[in-house]
């Protein structure tokens, strides 16, 4: 397996699962994994939130762990990356109404790149205007601005995800056995046991 080198797009308030678990688990198999933030450096830390599902009409939000940084987003380009990823939680909210974020999820999905995306992400990949006419999942709550920017939101399990091309993406963090899985396969990365 060549190694890849995969960008994250974080922000403060990211779902704490969907940014620790994916970096871990990439970085776990030889990929290549930075964080960048806009507004932060290498080395600065974000806060991130822990969503729950507790029996409300919603998810629960509590305070996570602080996310350090490793890379500095003022000089990030989407040519020096083989992949992106978005995760959830409050971040993309505000994070989509960055132009350069936007421009840079454009450019890996004008180059065809691997981009996975979970839960809220989705919220950035309506904004960016990229998944017209692509089948894409994301927290149910995020069906209106999916179908809204022309994607087919895929209505499925809570742990289950759903790839379009190189576009994979999922509901919330239980899916992240098949999210992540399917985004290994997306990468070509093989894993035997």
């Amino acid at each position: 397996m060549t190694a890849k080198k995969i960008l994250f797009l974080v922000g403060d308030y990211v779902e704490d699962y969907e940014v620790m678990v994916p970096f871990q688990a990439l970085a776990a198999v030889g990929h290549q994994v930075h964080a960048a933030c806009p507004g932060k450096k290498p080395g600065d830390k974000i806060a991130t939130a822990i969503h729950d599902f507790e029996g409300a009409q919603t998810y629960s939000e509590k305070r996570g762990h602080d996310f350090v940084l490793n890379a500095d987003y003022a000089s990030v380009e989407a040519t020096a990356y083989d992949a992106l990823v978005i995760p959830g939680g409050r971040a993309p909210e505000y994070l989509r109404l960055d132009e350069t974020l936007i421009r840079l999820v454009r450019e890996f999905m004008r180059a065809d790149k691997p981009v996975a995306a979970i839960c809220h992400g989705a919220q950035i990949l309506a904004a960016a205007r990229v998944i017209e006419g692509r089948t894409v999942s994301a927290y149910p709550a995020c069906r209106p601005e999916v179908e809204l920017a022309g994607g087919h939101y895929a209505e499925i399990a809570i742990d289950a995800a759903v790839t379009d091309g190189k576009l994979v993406t999922a509901p919330a963090w239980p899916a992240h056995p098949a999210w992540i899985a399917q985004f290994l396969k997306v990468l070509g990365t093989e894993i035997t046991l």
